[in-house]
């Protein structure tokens, strides 16, 4: 264990970092669908591989992730293993959440569904990663709509949702009123400006002589000015009694000023999300999944789903259209989902068999333009598409007889060269003799030929003033004098210094 001399949560393993292997992704077309120019990702495999995966295209380019993990129950679902051992799940996020954070864009949120069982521990890690500053909120969403008769202490009928921005001073975005915060307008004159409610008499902050006057009421009473004098001029008030915006109360000895729902500026968010037509709850997310799948068994329904309505609440807050958004624990694929009918971008990510009997068919019938969940509300038509992703197998494997590990017999000499461009951090475009490069000057070669001092001097040909060369072979003369701006590495023995190729972390 680490000595850090700060306030921190620590537990057995934390600090076993794995250097995880930057896997290229492999597409599928045969399960692609939709517009072909989608830039939407469905991946299936291990998540914290797919995440290093993905942070050469996309560090610092995710608005939004929403994430809903293993809530560590010690229940054991279908689809996932929920029991995991408490620092073995602590472990299990950290080592997710370092590699998120690293995706977000300096404007990003992240959003985590989590209950009871861990979110206070969650919480303390999360200070750590995003620290303590970039913490936004703890939102409650009560997502049962029903009590538990049988529960022993509490009827648990919330989750939490704990957010997080990836910097200081992020600000949520502004919500429309709900039809509960504008139960108190009316209109009961048919007043052209539209609902409105009586406020108080109407006070000026900034005192000055030309507003401290008397009012006379029809009636002859005389109402003196509050102790700042009112809001507007004398002729202004005329002008606003005229039209009916300022009136009299009934014993006419004070004015009220009818505040007008168009006028009001939109509300930041509640923490507390307990309007079951407006969020949704569990039972309904399971209704949705009834609705897009009626002809498979209960059984067969995924476990634990997101209503739509909830993502969308999400989604209302912490983006705009054509941000990218990601969930990394895609499960149903609720999120993906929710980003498609919104048009937004998305990725998902999801281990396990659900990617194929779940997300897939579910996102293909978005796309279609199913009409369950939320399509109503934001009339969805359907359109679009995305890519489906298989994370490449692990590059190099160990030999079945020799201890010592070799180039996976599965790669392509092409998958090969796009591997060691994204381990080292080449993008990878072939070009002429170069397979990649990480600026205009830095480039990356890869051969299986004998490399010697020939092979070196027509490569050294290529390069223009000021350009270097990155020279990974799995032959390569020995003692050979190199030029001080080309540098020759060893397949597979230099490979193995930069990551882990063991097989996945589950």
């Amino acid at each position: 264990m680490q000595k850090t001399g700060r306030l921190e949560l620590t537990w057995v393993g934390k600090y076993d970092e794995p250097a995880v292997e930057p896997r290229i992704l492999l597409e599928d077309k045969s399960k692609s669908y939709g517009d072909p120019r989608s830039e939407n990702m469905l991946i299936h495999g291990d998540n914290l591989i797919a995440l290093q995966a993905l942070q050469q295209d996309y560090a610092g380019k995710i608005k939004c992730i929403f994430i809903d993990p293993p809530y560590n129950t010690g229940s054991a679902f279908q689809q996932y293993d929920d029991g995991l051992e408490h620092s073995i799940w602590l472990s299990m996020m950290r080592n997710r959440l370092i590699l998120l954070r690293k995706l977000l864009s300096d404007d990003g949120s992240i959003w985590i569904a989590i209950d009871d069982n861990e979110v206070h521990y969650l919480k303390v890690m999360m200070d750590e990663i995003f620290s303590r500053k970039c913490f936004a909120g703890t939102v409650i969403w009560r997502s049962s709509d029903n009590s538990n008769n049988d529960a022993k202490q509490f009827s648990v009928d919330h989750n939490y949702i704990l957010v997080y921005s990836k910097s200081e001073g992020w600000n949520t975005k502004k919500l429309d009123r709900n039809e509960q915060q504008q139960r108190h307008y009316s209109n009961p004159d048919n007043d052209p400006r539209g609902p409105w409610f009586d406020g108080n008499p109407i006070s000026s902050p900034n005192p000055r002589p030309n507003l401290c006057y008397d009012i006379v009421a029809p009636n002859g009473n005389v109402i003196k000015p509050p102790r700042y004098g009112w809001r507007w001029s004398e002729e202004t008030l005329k002008e606003k009694m005229a039209s009916g915006e300022i009136r009299f109360n009934s014993n006419y000895t004070n004015i009220k000023r009818r505040t007008y729902l168009y006028e009001q500026k939109k509300l930041p968010p509640s923490s507390l999300w307990a309007d079951l037509d407006e969020t949704g709850h569990n039972r309904q997310a399971k209704y949705e999944q009834k609705k897009l799948f009626p002809n498979r068994k209960k059984e067969e329904w995924f476990a634990t789903p997101k209503p739509e309505k909830l993502i969308m609440k999400v989604l209302k807050i912490a983006t705009d259209e054509g941000d990218i958004v990601l969930d990394s624990f895609l499960g149903s694929a609720t999120t993906a989902a929710v980003a498609h009918k919104m048009n937004r971008k998305w990725i998902g990510i999801e281990l396990e068999q659900s990617a194929y009997t779940h997300c897939k068919p579910r996102l293909d019938m978005v796309i279609d333009g199913e009409n369950g969940g939320i399509s109503n509300d934001v009339d969805w038509q359907g359109g679009g598409g995305y890519h489906f992703y298989e994370l490449a197998p692990s590059l190099l494997v160990k030999n079945e007889k020799l201890p010592i590990y070799q180039i996976n017999p599965s790669y392509t000499f092409e998958m090969l060269c796009e591997a060691i461009c994204k381990i080292e951090g080449f993008r990878y475009k072939p070009q002429d003799v170069f397979h990649g490069h990480s600026s205009e000057k830095r480039f990356i070669h890869i051969s299986k030929e004998f490399i010697n001092a020939g092979y070196i001097k027509s490569l050294a040909a290529q390069l223009a003033e000021g350009q270097s060369l990155l020279i990974y072979g799995t032959k390569i003369q020995s003692d050979m004098v190199l030029p001080d701006n080309i540098e020759v590495k060893k397949i597979p023995k230099d490979l193995l210094e930069k990551c882990d190729f063991e097989s996945e972390v589950r």
